[in-house]
């Protein structure tokens, strides 16, 4: 099928916490909205038969709970495609940026998939109810080709976005297409967490995903294209992720993804969006990617060493990790953190002047949202001293052969393989043998970022 994504860079609020008329937040929303529309005309153009649009494209974000109100729309909860807001405008109040998205459906015949604010108002005798009366929801909408609302999600994940409730309970959202069946919907931080993301996809078996997300990039392990690959490999499943661009804000990173091929974009550079088109194909439950666990062989002693590496601590992701260098052209390495243990052979087509490092963490992180990660990680660090493993770094020259494995306590693995310009790359083999999960590539494409394993230990959260 044909998808289409689109990365916009949002017209913002100049002074989001100011106290708004609902008109004035119309005209902003609207003028976000005419831009939404040009795109899902030109991807229609192009044979696309759904669109997705980021999180927060429409109204922006750096809300208060009350400065949000004036932009909020009421989204009927229901999963039913029974209301069409374009045909049936007058059925509820509130309703204009609905209205609209569903319209540029109908026109278009594309299904559409955008995000908004929500709101819904509760009795304040209910438990949960806020003091206002009301509750704010961070809301997905998916509609058909002919604008019915389809289905609706709110944001479970959310990451501190303090205008915005969290649903009682898990919303587990998707709605039927006639060219690639079911497709599932979360959004953003959604993906590091097992509610709803994993627990949706393994209960309705689900082999197409649209993620609206607004994601800032934090290399070198969580980087919007890199992880949303990796989610796309080890969940077996297409990805439409469509990501807000602030590159000052370190905001940018989309793409359609299948578990062994991509079409990306990532860039830090330039301004104004980007509609990625692409044509794709169904994955169906009995369709396999190169997820074999033949190949590569795990050697469970080591070799005694003529001169070991020495160990040394350093922060990667505000974590602190346990690392190993890479010293020569080739070699083998072991680094252990807790019950975590990372190996790793490699070898080098020619030697550069450049730093590399294999790391590992087993624990809980702490930072910017709590999470159980495993990880073993073999990265580019910023220079030549051991203190720079861990930074931030966005090119590289050195081509490395490596098989990486590890003793993971957790079955849910993200392979990552970001490579120089933050470009992707998919690994040659991958998968258990001998309850260790491994990564192996024969020569990357392009310098090597990072390789690594990433393991959420969802139970441990």
């Amino acid at each position: 099928y044909v998808a289409a994504v689109y990365e916009h860079e949002s017209i913002l609020s100049p002074n989001p916490v100011a106290l708004v008329e609902r008109r004035a937040a119309l005209e902003l929303m609207g003028r976000n909205l005419d831009i939404y529309e040009q795109q899902v005309l030109t991807a229609a153009r192009q044979g696309a038969q759904i669109i997705v649009f980021p999180e927060d494209g429409i109204h922006g974000f750096n809300f208060t709970r009350s400065s949000i109100y004036p932009y909020l729309d009421f989204v009927p909860h229901s999963h039913s495609g029974k209301w069409n807001p374009c045909r049936e405008p007058h059925l509820y109040n509130d309703t204009e940026v609905v209205q609209r998205l569903s319209c540029m459906a109908l026109k278009n015949k594309i299904f559409l998939v955008a995000n908004l604010g929500s709101k819904q108002p509760c009795e304040r005798s209910e438990p949960r109810c806020p003091s206002d009366g009301r509750f704010q929801f961070n809301t997905n909408v998916a509609f058909g080709a002919d604008g019915a609302l389809l289905a609706t999600y709110r944001k479970h994940n959310l990451y501190f976005e303090y205008a915005f409730d969290t649903p009682a309970e898990p919303d587990y959202a998707f709605f039927d297409t006639p060219f690639a069946g079911k497709f599932g919907m979360f959004t953003c931080f959604d993906i590091l967490f097992f509610e709803p993301a994993v627990s949706l996809i393994t209960q309705y078996n689900l082999k197409q995903i649209v993620y609206p997300t607004a994601w800032m990039n934090q290399l070198p392990l969580l980087s919007a294209v890199e992880f949303q690959q990796a989610f796309s490999t080890a969940f077996n499943v297409n990805i439409l992720a469509a990501n807000i661009h602030h590159p000052t804000l370190g905001m940018t990173g989309s793409g359609i993804y299948t578990p062994v091929k991509s079409f990306i974009y990532h860039n830090m550079e330039s301004y104004g969006g980007k509609l990625i088109v692409a044509e794709i194909p169904v994955i169906t439950a009995d369709y396999k990617t190169n997820l074999e666990t033949t190949p590569g062989r795990v050697s469970e002693k080591e070799k005694g060493k003529e001169q070991s590496p020495p160990f040394f601590y350093a922060e990667m992701m505000y974590d602190n990790f346990t690392f190993v260098p890479l010293w020569g052209e080739k070699g083998e390495l072991q680094v252990c953190a807790n019950s975590l243990c990372c190996y790793l052979n490699y070898q080098r087509a020619v030697l550069t002047d450049e730093l590399y490092a294999l790391g590992v963490f087993d624990g809980l992180h702490t930072v910017h949202g709590t999470y159980y990660v495993q990880a073993c990680a073999l990265v580019k660090c910023g220079g030549l001293s051991f203190s720079t493993c861990g930074q931030e770094v966005t090119d590289a020259t050195a081509l490395i052969d490596f098989q990486l494995w590890a003793n993971m306590s957790t079955p849910y693995i993200f392979p990552l393989l970001l490579t120089s310009g933050i470009t992707l790359d998919f690994a040659d083999h991958m998968g258990w043998k001998n309850n260790h999960y491994f990564l192996s590539k024969n020569r990357t494409s392009a310098g090597l970022l990072t390789a690594a394993l990433y393991g959420r230990w969802y139970e441990k959260d």
